[in-house]
């Protein structure tokens, strides 16, 4: 299904500060009221004061953490806030003003729906679907509540402030077109992937069958002949490119494979397949010095899968030397760092909150991008320790796919058909997989291309000629 309009807010100043401050403090007056009751009853404390709540603290998480990206999201507070008013309405003594209320609740229900998800391209009706009941809750309905206690007039005092929020949230936010024949993202969809709904039956069942990524891995055993790419080095270190090394050539090649095979960056998380698209995120763990005592962090650069060998080198080395020349902690380090002083036992809750947090596609964005375990793919290099590579597992937790490792070259010498003897370099590189995002025929292809562009690495000078699209 293609839509065509996108909502997104461009900041978190102004209207959306004022909205997510109304919402919270709704929330903070009913906890007010709360309080105050002598006594409530299981089924009041759960629809007026746990429902609503609910709802007001989503409201604002999904505002500071999608709201430029899946502010769509937004519609599931709002039903939750439609179904505490409609529970409310049943209490009232007029059956019509009952209907009536009832009758509002579904409209604003279906017509917020539809505007953030993208089917209606203009937020203008949101404007008066707030803006009026507001109007005439203070000077109609509120107008004969007048004489009441400041106790009662809480609720009265919630509900406006989650109305003002809805209609400062209808005035912050934009639009935009949709790309021209691209998807955006919508219900499923996470943060860092859109979820692939056209898979085929089997790749869709086995996730549920093979639940973890440990027990779902394939070993990989491969080399590159690699005569060309030291002639590709030599040249283009020649032109400048101080570091540049057959690190920096298989980086390349995989990026460009995932421009003609996009399944290699599509990941599982809760069970579902989703696709990463055009963001390729390659993590790498390295050492500020090469020395034992020397600790270890972990880098993640992002590329695109039409960057060329010169964009894939420039941004990998510039993140790598940010890491050895600083002598501050990175990103990763300082979150590291704060986990390591939360005490063991309660360490073990903080994490495994994180893995049902990020089961469901919960954990905000900033985490997942600092996370090395969330990633198209890791990469470690055993050429510079001087050993072969080795298969390193996957991680359970998070979503990396494929685990690359590579060692150093050694020299072979073969036998050709007419009976010399040529010397030849290899490269031996290991990758373990996820099984579960593409089939063996699929992966064989894309190493297979890989190949080709290792024998001639000059067609990583240039962008590819199209970068296909993973499916719906």
């Amino acid at each position: 299904m293609k839509q065509r309009t996108v909502y997104w807010l461009p900041s978190t100043r102004g209207m959306v500060l004022l909205s997510a401050l109304l919402m919270t403090c709704s929330g903070f007056i009913r906890t007010a009221w709360a309080i105050g009751e002598p006594s409530l009853s299981i089924s009041v404390f759960l629809f007026q004061v746990l429902l609503p709540l609910w709802a007001n603290l989503c409201f604002v998480w999904i505002l500071f953490l999608d709201g430029r990206e899946r502010l769509y999201r937004s519609a599931i507070p709002v039903w939750l806030g439609c179904v505490f008013f409609a529970i409310k309405a049943f209490y009232f003594v007029s059956i019509l003003h009952t209907v009536l209320c009832l009758l509002l609740y579904a409209l604003v229900a279906v017509l917020y729906t539809a505007t953030v998800v993208g089917f209606i391209r203009t937020q203008a009706f949101l404007w008066p679907l707030f803006g009026l009941p507001m109007l005439y809750h203070i000077f109609v309905e509120d107008r004969q509540k007048m004489g009441w206690s400041f106790h009662d007039w809480l609720p009265e005092l919630s509900v406006l402030c989650c109305i003002a929020a809805l209609l400062s949230l209808s005035l912050a936010m934009r639009r935009r077109p949709a790309e021209e024949g691209g998807l955006i993202r919508r219900f499923g969809d996470r943060n860092d992937g859109r979820r692939l709904r056209t898979l085929s039956p089997i790749f869709a069942v086995s996730p549920f069958i093979m639940k973890t990524r440990n027990t779902s891995q394939n070993f990989i055993s491969d080399q590159f002949e690699v005569t060309a790419v030291d002639r590709y080095i030599a040249e283009k270190r020649q032109a400048g490119w101080r570091g540049f090394g057959l690190l920096h050539v298989i980086l390349a090649a995989y990026i460009r494979a995932c421009a003609r095979y996009p399944g290699l960056n599509r990941f599982i998380a809760g069970q579902r397949a989703y696709s990463r698209d055009r963001v390729i995120e390659i993590n790498m763990t390295i050492k500020k010095q090469m020395s034992t005592n020397s600790p270890d962090t972990v880098i993640k650069v992002t590329f695109d899968p039409a960057d060329t060998a010169e964009t894939v080198f420039r941004r990998f080395d510039k993140s790598v030397q940010e890491i050895k020349q600083t002598p501050l902690d990175s990103s990763f380090d300082k979150l590291a760092g704060a986990l390591n002083l939360v005490p063991g036992l309660l360490l073990r809750g903080v994490v495994s909150l994180l893995q049902v947090g990020d089961y469901f596609g919960l954990l905000p964005r900033w985490l997942t991008k600092l996370s090395p375990f969330h990633g198209s793919l890791f990469i470690t290099s055993m050429a510079s320790l001087g050993i072969p590579p080795i298969h390193h597992h996957l991680y359970d937790f998070g979503n990396v796919p494929v685990f690359c490792a590579f060692g150093k070259k050694r020299r072979v010498y073969e036998t050709k058909r007419d009976g010399s003897i040529v010397l030849r370099k290899y490269v031996d590189c290991n990758f373990v997989t996820d099984e579960r995002i593409v089939d063996g025929f699929y992966y064989a292809s894309a190493i297979r291309y890989i190949h080709g562009l290792i024998n001639d690495p000059w067609q990583l000078d240039h962008p590819p000629k199209a970068v296909n699209q993973d499916q719906p």
